[in-house]
C-alpha cells in the first residue's frame, strides 16, 4: 500500500520502536501507522524536481533577471518597444524548457515505478513484496544475494556476507550475524537473513551521504555542463563592469544621449549573453531522456547521456549479455569409480529444495531436484571471491561445487587435460568434490579435496549479439569481455558472438600489479576468472589510459566495476544492487538496445556542440567589440532590435532544428575548447568587418542608423557562413534550414526593413555596405584557414611531445 500525506522528518510523530518476531513481522495496522507518522523509507533524494520547482528553476535564472533589468533600462530611457523583442525570445525559450522538462520528468517517473526496487517483507506472518520506499521502521525484511540494503537495520536471524564498499570504500566482504548492524547502500554477496529496519528514509546512512554529496551542485555534473557553468560564470562576472563602463563612455564621453547610450549598452550586453545555450542543452538532455524512456531505458543520471557519446570501450559480462541468462546442465562426467547413486545423492543434497543464489545455482537446482535424506548441518553460500559453494552433511562430510581452478588450487594440473577441452568449446565447467575437513572460503586444504565429477553447463548466445557487436566494431568502440568463467570458455563464446580479437584472452588470476593490468587491457580482449575486485582494477586501468568506459552487468559481482566505470548499465532482470548503482537500467534486459542508446547519446551531444558554435559566435563578437569600444572613440554600433532578429535567424531557429538531427559520430575532445575553436573564426570575422564599417562611418560621415544597418547585415552574412560550416555535410533537411534562414534575412532587410528600422540610406552607403558584404566571406575563410594551420601545428607539437616523452 502507498502511504498518503507522509509526514516530513521534521514533523514526525514519535513511535515506540518494537522488536517484532522475525517470523511474523509487523501487522498491517502497525505498518500503516508508522507510514502515516512519517517513519517510511521514502527519502528526499532530489533527483527529480517537482513541476513547480522546474518552472521556478527555468524562470528565476540570473540571465532572465538581467534581461528584465535591461528591458526596464530601455523603457526608462524612452527606447522603442521593438528593442525589447529579446524578451519574447526569452519567454519562448523558458516556456519550451518548462514543457519539455516536465514531460521528460513524468515519463521518467512512470518508468521509475516500473523499475522500483521491491523487497520481500514479513507482515502478518506472510512474506509479501513491498516497494523499498514503502517500507517502514521495524519492518522485517528478507535479504539474499544481489539485494541492496535499502535502509539501516539489524540482522535478526540468518547470516550474510555484505560488501560495504559503495558507502565506506572498504571492498572486503563482511560477515553479518544476528545482532550485527546493516548499513543502507551496501549489498549482499551471499547468504540469507531476516533483518529489522532501524533507520529509514533520510535518517538512513546512505541517504545522509547522498544529501551531503548533493550539497555540492557541481559534484556530479558532466564535463559539458561544467564547461557551460564556467562560461556562464565568466560572462556573469563580466556583464556588470562592462555594462557600466560602456554606458559611461556612450553617455559621458561620446554624448550619445540617454536613449542612444542605453540602446548601445543593452545591445552589447544582450550579445554577450548565451541566453539560449544552457536552456537548449537542458532541453536536449531532457528530450533524450524522454526518447530513451520510450525504449524502456531508465535514465537514473542525466549526465550519462554525455558519457555515452564519448564511450570508446564497452565492457560486458558473458552471462546475460553475450549469452542468455538461463543456463542448463548438459552433461556430468564422473571422475571416480563411486556408484552413480552416490554422486546423485550428493548433488541432490546440495541443491534440492534450496533457493538458488544465481543462474548457475538455479540450473543445478532444476537438474538435481530429487528427494534426499541427508541432514545438512551447515551451508557455505557461493562467494564471488572464492568461486565455490558447499555444504556439510551429518555422516557424509563436506561437499563443494565451483570453479575447478579455485577449488583445486595447485592441484588443477591433475585435471587440466580433462577440463580444458570442454572449456575450449564454450562449456562452463564446474567441479564437484568431497572435502575431508571443515570448508573455509579462501583457506581450503588441497590434500583434503577428492574430485567427484565435472558438471558441464551451457547457455545459448543471444540471437541479436553478433549484430550488436558488429555495430560497435563499425563505430570504433572496443569490446572487452570480463567474466568469472574460464578464459578459454569465454573466448570461445566471444568468438562465436563475433567479437573482434576474441582469441586474445588472459586468466585474470595471473594479474597482480598495476603494470600488469595496464598491459593486459592493451593487448587482451577477453578476461577470465575475474573476481569483483579485479573487474574494478581492469576498469581503472582502462580509464587511466584515457578511455571512456561503459560497463554492462546484471550481477552483484559487477557492482564494483559498474561503479568504477564512466557509465554503468544494468539489466533489470539481474541483481537489485546492480540496478541501484547503474546510471542506465535496461528494463527489458535487452542488450540489443545498446546501439540505440549509444547512438542517442552521440546524437544529442554532437548537436549541442553544433548549436553551441552558433551561440558563441555572437558572444565572442559582442565581448570583443565592447572591449575595443573602450579603446576608441567609436560608439557601439548595434541596437537590441537588430541583434535579436539576426540572432533568431542565424542562431535560435536553426539550432532548435539542428538539435533534433541524427548525428552518430563518437564525441571526443574537450567540449568548450572545441566549441570555441569552431566559433572564433566567425566571431573574429564579425569584429574585423564591423570595425571596418565603423572606420567608414568615421571617414565618410555615415549616420549611426545607417552604420547599425550595415553592421546588422554583416552579422547576418557571417551568421549564414557559420551556419553553412555547421550544416556540413549537407542533406536535404540542412539545405532547407540554410536557405530558409537566408530567405528570412532577405525578407527582413527588404519587406520588413522599415518596421525593423533597417535603413541603408543613399546609394553611396549602399555601395559601402555591398563592398563590406562581398569581402566578408573572404575574411571569414582566411581566418578559418589560419585556425586550420594552427590546428596542424598544435597536432605536430603534441606528436613531438609524445615521442619525446616515450624516448625519456
Amino acid at each position: 500500500m502507498a502511504y498518503k500525506n507522509i509526514a516530513p522528518a521534521a514533523s514526525r510523530r514519535e513511535v515506540e520502536m518494537l522488536c517484532p518476531d522475525p517470523e511474523t513481522g509487523l501487522t498491517a495496522e502497525q505498518a500503516a501507522y508508522r507510514g502515516s507518522c512519517g517513519w517510511s523509507n521514502h527519502a528526499d533524494d532530489g533527483v527529480l524536481r517537482s513541476d513547480k520547482e522546474i518552472i521556478l528553476h527555468n524562470c528565476l535564472t540570473f540571465f532572465n533577471f538581467v534581461f528584465l533589468v535591461l528591458a526596464v533600462v530601455l523603457a526608462v530611457s524612452g527606447s522603442s518597444v521593438k528593442n525589447m523583442t529579446f524578451l519574447v525570445i526569452v519567454v519562448i525559450n523558458t516556456v519550451i524548457g518548462c514543457v519539455q522538462e516536465i514531460r521528460a520528468k513524468r515519463a521518467v517517473e512512470k518508468l521509475t515505478l516500473v523499475a522500483a526496487q521491491t523487497m520481500k517483507t514479513v507482515r502478518d506472518g506472510q512474506v509479501v513484496s513491498v516497494r523499498s520506499d514503502e517500507l517502514v521502521r521495524d519492518d522485517i525484511v528478507l535479504f539474499g544475494p544481489g539485494d541492496q540494503i535499502c535502509a539501516d537495520g539489524m540482522v535478526r536471524t540468518g547470516e550474510l556476507q555484505v560488501n560495504e564498499s559503495l558507502v565506506t570504500g572498504e571492498a572486503d566482504a563482511i560477515l553479518k550475524q544476528p545482532g550485527d548492524e546493516l548499513k543502507s547502500g551496501s549489498f549482499v554477496i551471499s547468504g540469507r537473513a531476516r533483518a529489522q529496519l532501524t533507520r529509514v528514509g533520510n535518517d538512513a546512512f546512505a541517504a545522509k551521504l547522498s544529501l551531503e554529496a548533493k550539497a555540492d551542485p557541481h559534484a556530479t555534473k558532466s564535463e559539458m555542463m561544467r564547461s557551460l557553468d564556467k562560461l556562464i560564470r565568466v560572462v556573469g562576472f563580466a556583464l556588470i563592469p562592462i555594462g557600466v563602463i560602456l554606458f559611461w563612455q556612450e553617455f559621458v564621453i561620446l554624448k550619445q544621449g540617454l536613449t542612444g547610450s542605453a540602446e548601445a549598452t543593452v545591445a552589447a550586453l544582450v550579445g554577450m549573453i548565451p541566453e539560449g545555450l544552457y536552456l537548449l542543452t537542458s532541453i536536449a538532455m531532457a528530450a533524450s531522456a524522454l526518447k530513451l524512456t520510450k525504449q524502456r531505458v531508465l535514465v537514473q543520471d542525466m549526465n550519462c547521456i554525455e558519457t555515452l557519446a564519448r564511450v570508446d570501450v564497452l565492457c560486458v559480462d558473458k552471462t546475460g549479455t553475450i549469452t542468455e541468462p538461463h543456463m542448463e546442465v548438459e552433461n556430468i562426467i564422473p571422475l571416480t569409480g563411486d556408484p552413480p547413486e552416490y554422486l546423485e545423492s550428493a548433488l541432490n543434497a546440495l541443491y534440492s529444495g534450496q533457493e538458488p543464489d544465481n543462474d548457475t545455482a538455479k540450473a543445478l537446482s532444476e537438474m538435481f531436484c530429487g528427494e534426499t535424506d541427508w541432514n545438512c548441518i551447515r551451508r557455505i553460500p557461493f562467494n564471488s571471491q572464492a568461486k565455490w559453494s558447499g555444504a556439510v552433511f551429518e555422516g557424509h562430510g563436506a561437499f563443494l561445487t565451483g570453479a575447478p581452478e579455485f577449488i583445486l588450487g595447485s592441484r588443477y594440473e591433475e585435471l587440466c587435460q580433462q577440463i580444458e577441452p570442454w572449456s575450449a568449446t564454450g562449456y562452463r565447467v564446474l567441479l564437484t568434490a568431497a572435502y575431508d575437513a571443515e570448508p573455509i572460503p579462501g583457506a581450503l586444504r588441497e590434500e583434503a579435496i577428492r574430485p567427484l565429477a565435472l558438471l558441464l553447463l551451457t547457455n545459448r548466445i543471444r540471437p541479436e549479439a553478433p549484430d550488436t557487436f558488429r555495430y560497435f566494431a563499425e563505430q570504433g568502440v572496443a569490446i572487452k569481455v570480463i567474466s568469472g568463467d574460464n578464459p578459454a570458455t569465454v573466448s570461445d563464446v566471444a568468438r562465436r558472438a563475433g567479437i573482434i580479437d576474441a582469441e586474445n584472452y588472459i586468466d585474470a588470476q595471473t594479474l597482480e600489479t598495476e603494470a600488469e593490468f595496464l598491459e593486459a587491457v592493451q593487448t587482451c580482449t577477453v578476461f577470465g576468472r575475474v573476481t569483483p575486485d579485479k573487474k574494478r582494477e581492469l576498469i581503472r586501468a582502462l580509464r587511466k589510459q584515457g578511455h571512456t568506459v561503459a560497463m554492462t552487468g546484471d550481477g552483484v559481482n559487477d557492482v564494483l566495476a559498474m561503479r568504477e566505470a564512466n557509465c554503468g548499465i544494468a539489466m533489470a532482470s539481474g541483481a537489485q544492487a546492480a540496478s541501484q548503482v547503474a546510471q542506465l537500467v535496461l528494463l527489458d534486459s535487452d542488450f540489443s538496445a545498446m546501439p540505440g542508446i549509444v547512438g542517442e547519446g552521440r546524437r544529442v551531444i554532437n548537436n549541442i556542440q553544433r548549436a553551441a558554435t552558433l551561440f558563441l559566435v555572437k558572444n565572442i563578437f559582442s565581448l570583443s567589440l565592447s572591449i575595443i569600444s573602450f579603446l576608441t572613440n567609436w560608439p557601439y554600433p548595434m541596437v537590441p532590435l537588430h541583434l535579436s532578429v539576426i540572432s533568431a535567424l542565424t542562431i535560435g531557429v536553426p539550432s532548435f532544428f539542428l538539435a533534433m538531427e541524427p548525428n552518430y559520430e563518437r564525441v571526443s575532445g574537450h567540449f568548450l575548447r572545441g566549441v570555441l575553436r569552431r566559433a572564433f573564426p566567425g566571431g573574429l570575422t564579425n569584429v574585423f568587418v564591423v570595425l571596418m564599417a565603423q572606420a567608414f562611418m568615421d571617414t565618410f560621415h555615415i549616420t549611426m542608423d545607417q552604420t547599425s544597418t550595415i553592421c546588422a547585415s554583416i552579422l547576418g552574412i557571417v551568421g549564414l557562413l557559420v551556419l553553412f560550416q555547421v550544416c556540413k555535410p549537407f542533406d536535404f533537411f540542412r539545405k532547407l534550414i540554410w536557405w530558409a534562414m537566408a530567405a528570412g534575412l532577405v525578407v527582413c532587410f527588404t519587406l520588413l526593413g522599415a518596421f525593423l528600422e533597417l535603413r541603408a540610406g543613399d546609394p553611396a552607403t549602399l555601395l559601402i555596405m555591398a563592398t563590406l558584404l562581398i569581402m566578408t566571406p573572404t575574411v571569414f575563410f582566411a581566418i578559418q584557414r589560419v585556425f586550420d594551420w594552427g590546428d596542424k601545428i598544435y597536432a605536430r607539437f603534441l606528436q613531438w611531445r609524445k615521442r619525446r616523452h616515450a624516448d625519456l
